[in-house]
C-alpha cells in the first residue's frame, strides 16, 4: 500500500485523479482500451471534478458504477446515478457507463452486471472508506469470500447514520436499508486501486484498514493484501495513524 498525505481536500483530490489519469493511460497504451471503477460520496468530489480534466482518451473508457441504494428514484438527491451522472458521465466522452439501477428487480441487475464485468477486467478502481471501514455498501461484518462481483446487501446503522451527517437524507429513516453492492472480492480483483479518504470522520477507520488484522469487522483492512493500491489521505484522516 503506497500512502501519501495532503493538506488539504483540493491537494488530495488533485493527486489521486493525477495517479488514476497515469494508471489510465497506461491500460490504454497496452490494450487500447481501459476499464474503470467509480465510487460516490463527498469524499470524491475533488477528486472527481479533477479526473474529469484529465488528459486521457476518454472514447477508450468505459466505466462501471460501484453501488446503489434498491428502491431509490434516479432523481433523488441522493441517488447515486444522479451524483456520477452530474458529476462525471455528462462532462467526459466515455465509451460507456454501467449504471447500478437501483429501481430495477435485483437479482437482474447483479447478474447483468456480474455478465458486464466479467467480460472487461477492471484496470483502475476509485473508491474511498466508509466512517465503519466499509468498501463500497459491505458493511461490517462483511463477506469477504463471495464471488458474486454484485450483491445486495444490507446497510447498517453507523452506514445509514453517514449518510444523514453528510447531508444526503434528512433523517435516519428516509436512508434506505438495503442496497445493491459491488463485493469486496471483485473490488479487489482490479489491476490498480485509488482509495480517497478526506477528513478527520474517517480517522478511525484509516487507522483500522492500517493497523488492525485484516477482517469483516473492518472491511477496507483487506487492501493491505492488495499488490496495488494507493491511498490519499489529508491531515485530518490520518490523524491517528503512526507517522509513516
Amino acid at each position: 500500500m503506497k500512502i501519501s498525505i495532503h493538506n488539504s481536500r483540493e491537494e488530495l483530490g488533485i493527486a489521486a485523479s493525477g495517479k488514476g489519469a497515469e494508471l489510465i493511460r497506461k491500460a490504454i497504451q497496452k490494450r487500447g482500451e481501459a476499464h474503470i471503477i467509480l465510487a460516490t460520496g463527498s469524499s470524491q468530489f475533488e477528486m472527481l471534478q479533477s479526473l474529469v480534466r484529465a488528459r486521457v482518451d476518454w472514447s477508450r473508457i468505459s466505466a462501471f458504477h460501484l453501488d446503489e441504494y434498491i428502491g431509490l428514484p434516479e432523481d433523488h438527491p441522493a441517488s447515486f446515478r444522479k451524483y456520477l451522472k452530474e458529476r462525471f458521465v455528462d462532462l467526459v466522452p466515455l465509451r460507456a457507463f454501467h449504471y447500478v439501477d437501483g429501481e430495477g428487480d435485483p437479482a437482474e441487475v447483479c447478474a447483468h452486471l456480474d455478465e458486464l464485468i466479467s467480460q472487461n477486467p477492471i484496470d483502475v478502481a476509485f473508491i474511498g472508506i466508509g466512517e465503519n471501514g466499509h468498501l463500497a455498501f459491505n458493511d461490517p461484518p462483511a463477506d469477504l469470500e463471495i464471488e458474486d462481483p454484485y450483491i445486495r446487501v444490507t446497510l447498517d446503522e453507523a452506514c445509514r447514520a453517514q449518510q444523514v451527517h453528510e447531508g444526503w437524507f434528512p433523517g435516519f429513516e428516509a436512508v434506505p436499508a438495503e442496497a445493491i453492492s459491488m463485493s469486496v472480492k471483485q473490488i479487489m480483483k482490479s489491476g490498480a486501486i485509488i482509495c480517497t479518504v478526506p477528513d478527520e470522520r474517517k480517522a478511525n477507520a484509516v487507522r483500522d484498514t492500517m493497523e488492525r488484522p485484516v477482517s469483516p469487522e473492518c472491511p477496507a483492512s483487506v487492501l493491505k493484501t492488495h499488490p496495488e493500491v494507493y491511498l490519499f489521505l489529508d491531515r485530518g484522516s490520518s490523524s491517528l495513524i503512526r507517522r509513516i
